[in-house]
Formats: C-alpha cells, sequence, structure tokens
C-alpha cells in the first residue's frame, strides 16, 4: 500500500473533526487587516559578538512559523527600525520544498530540520516511505543532554510534533501526544491539553507523565515559577490565543525553559516556535503578522540574555516555510505603520531566512537545504 493510500484511510478514519484543529486558516473577515498602525516601540540591546569555545554546547533553534524576509521586515518596521534579529550577524537561506511538492507544509519543513530527510506534507518525524527517523531532540537525549519544546501552538502540532513524534500524518494528535511518552525530553511548554486529557483511548497522558516524574501545570504564572526538574506546562485547551490574549507566554516560556535546560553541565537543545506568524499570513493580516512578529523577536531576546552571558550557546533562527506571500507596500519607520499586500493565503515556495548568532554561528550562510539545517546543528552539538 502507497503512503498516500494509507494516508487516505488515516484521514477517513479520523474523519472531519480532525481539520477542527486547523480552523485558524480560515480567517473571519474582520482579521483581513492589511496596515498596522504603528505604535510604541520596545528597546533593542545590543549583545556582545565574543564567545567563549568553537563550538556549543548548547543550541536554541528558533523557528517563526511563516516567517519570510518581508515578514521580519514588517517587524522591523513595526519597532521603529530595530530588532533583536539586527545582532545575527551571520545570515544565509533556506530553501523549503518537500518531497512531494514545490510548497511545504510545517510538517514536512519541520521534520527537515529535525530529521535531515526530505518528506512529504503532512509526515510526522518520518521519511517519504513512512518509516521513522531520529530527531536531533532524541538524538541529544542520547547524548545526556537535556531537551525542551516551547510554542504558542498546541505542543502537538506540526512543527513541535515533528522534533518529537513519528507520525504519517500531522492530525493524529492523539498519537502524537502519546509519542511524548516515549521520550525523556525536560521541558514542554504549549497548548494542547485537549490531546492528552480528552482522549478516544480514556488515557490520562498528564498523569501518566506525573508518574513519569514530571512537574504539570496549566497556568503560565505557575509555569514560570519551576527551575528544576521535568516539566509539562500546558497553557491552553488547543491553541493558544493571539498576543492580545495570551500576553507575554512565549518570552516567558522561553525563559523558563531555559533556566531549567541550563542545570544540565553537558548541555541541552531547545527548539522554540513562534507558531502564529504563519496564522497571520494565512489570514492576510499585516496586524496579525507584526503582533505576532514583534512577539517572537522579544522571545529571541530572552534568548539573546542567556547566549550572551553563557558564551557556549548557539542560536539559530529560521521559519518552515513563508506564508501569505506578503509584500510590504509602504511604511514609516519613526511612528511604527506597516502596509502590506498578499499573493496567497496559502504557504509559498520562496526561500526564508536563516540567522545565526554564538559558537558555529558562521556554518549558517549562503543558499541551503532546509535539511542542511539539521546537519549542521548536529555536527556542532552532538559530533564532538
Amino acid at each position: 500500500m502507497t503512503k498516500y493510500a494509507i494516508l487516505f484511510l488515516i484521514l477517513a478514519g479520523f474523519g472531519l473533526n480532525v481539520f477542527g484543529q486547523d480552523a485558524y486558516m480560515n480567517a473571519s473577515s474582520e482579521d483581513i487587516e492589511k496596515t498596522y498602525v504603528g505604535g510604541d516601540a520596545y528597546k533593542v540591546k545590543t549583545y556582545t559578538q565574543k564567545f567563549k569555545s568553537e563550538k556549543p554546547k548548547n543550541i536554541i533553534l528558533m523557528i517563526g512559523d511563516g516567517m519570510g524576509v518581508s515578514e521580519v521586515f514588517a517587524g522591523l518596521t513595526a519597532n521603529h527600525g530595530k530588532l533583536f534579529l539586527d545582532n545575527f550577524k551571520h545570515v544565509g537561506f533556506s530553501k523549503t520544498q518537500s518531497s512531494d511538492d514545490f510548497i511545504t507544509d510545517s510538517a514536512a519543513g519541520g521534520t527537515a530540520i529535525s530529521c535531515g530527510v526530505k518528506t512529504y506534507n503532512g509526515a510526522i518525524g518520518v521519511d517519504a516511505d513512512t518509516l521513522a527517523v531520529k530527531t536531533i531532540l532524541e538524538e541529544a537525549e542520547e547524548k545526556g543532554l537535556s531537551t525542551g519544546l516551547v510554542s504558542t501552538s498546541a505542543i502537538t502540532h506540526a512543527t513541535p510534533a515533528s522534533f518529537i513524534a513519528h507520525q504519517p500524518f500531522r492530525g493524529m494528535y492523539e498519537a502524537i501526544a502519546a509519542d511524548f511518552l516515549n521520550t525523556d525530553i525536560d521541558v514542554i511548554i504549549g497548548g494542547g491539553v485537549a490531546h492528552f486529557t480528552q482522549r478516544a483511548d480514556k488515557r490520562n497522558l498528564l498523569k501518566e507523565l506525573q508518574d513519569k516524574g514530571y512537574e504539570v501545570e496549566l497556568e503560565m504564572d505557575k509555569i514560570s515559577k519551576v527551575k528544576d526538574g521535568k516539566l509539562v506546562g500546558l497553557t491552553a485547551g488547543v491553541h493558544n490565543g493571539r498576543v492580545a490574549e495570551r500576553g507575554d507566554m512565549l518570552p516567558v516560556a522561553t525563559k523558563t525553559a531555559l533556566n531549567i535546560l541550563d542545570n544540565n553541565d553537558k548541555g541541552f537543545f531547545l527548539m522554540v516556535e513562534g507558531s502564529q506568524i504563519d496564522w497571520g499570513g494565512h489570514a492576510n493580516s499585516t496586524i496579525y503578522i507584526v503582533e505576532e512578529m514583534l512577539d517572537f523577536d522579544q522571545s529571541i531576546g530572552k534568548a539573546l540574555d542567556f547566549a550572551a552571558k553563557d558564551g557556549e550557546t548557539l542560536i539559530v533562527i529560521t521559519a518552515d516555510h513563508e506564508t501569505g506571500g506578503l509584500a510590504v507596500t509602504g511604511g514609516d519607520m519613526n511612528t511604527g505603520l506597516v502596509k502590506g499586500a498578499y499573493t496567497s493565503k496559502d504557504h509559498t515556495g520562496v526561500m526564508v531566512p536563516v540567522f545565526a548568532y554564538g559558537p558555529g554561528a558562521e556554518e549558517f550562510t549562503g543558499i541551503m537545504e532546509n535539511t542542511d539545517l539539521h546537519t549542521k546543528m548536529k555536527e556542532l552539538l552532538l559530533e564532538k
């Protein structure tokens, strides 16, 4: 049976309710706002470019889902010409095509980065023949490093899932959640509590995680107080809301994860996703994109705070793909005004930027395949 036949049967078995998790792709008309009128800018710090080693002890991978060059420039304009990303002196580009389509989805794009293989759209941690491929997070665990995942979406959604799960279809949220029990990941922060507790098989995965020694918290103020041990922090039934609703969840979650993972002298691997830049692209909403881009950049600031003091941490910033075909058609650096126009309500095939800071950052320049990101991170972090 071909993988396409397998996927058809899975979809038929799950029914239409699986697509409810992706309702963000069906934007309501009030969200289709092409102009961000501007506002106050946050202060951007400049960080040292001197590091303690040639290879990193830790890697922080940050994925701005749907973030192309235009999204970055929209954020830069909105913050009056400055971003924390200005500190990244090594810049390249990633080609995002999947094994079966010129236009990737987040599952294949995430799997390419996490596993180093091109695969079909919808695949989670499996190759083009649906065979499981070990992720960089799992390989880091095997080397004794601590690991973590942070996301503003459900933690079972395509991008974070591709770093920890192995399933033939991204919509298998309950199976993906069960895969978390097959690892020794140290920190999980994101939405998706329903996939762990409101399950067809009646399992309570949160209870099972507690039995494995995890502290389980469901409120961000409690999550942020955890300093050590193993943490599962689930902040929404499915996806977290927009910035106005969730506040500074992503910057705080990033800082919290770093505080916990830094307890391991062997080092760590952390993936942080700004999920909803993509959702703003699907909605063709410049306001949504800018809000999420600024939130993601402030989370980058938390990573830079850590990495600059530590001196042994590599930060890699990239995207799985661009969404919306955004063009910045006007703006004002003094007020933060951004005007946008769009060519699509879906993903596009353009290259996406890669930014790197820290030991080994010079490896992430030029035009790369998305799978090259995996290869380079693995060589720097795990092959010493």
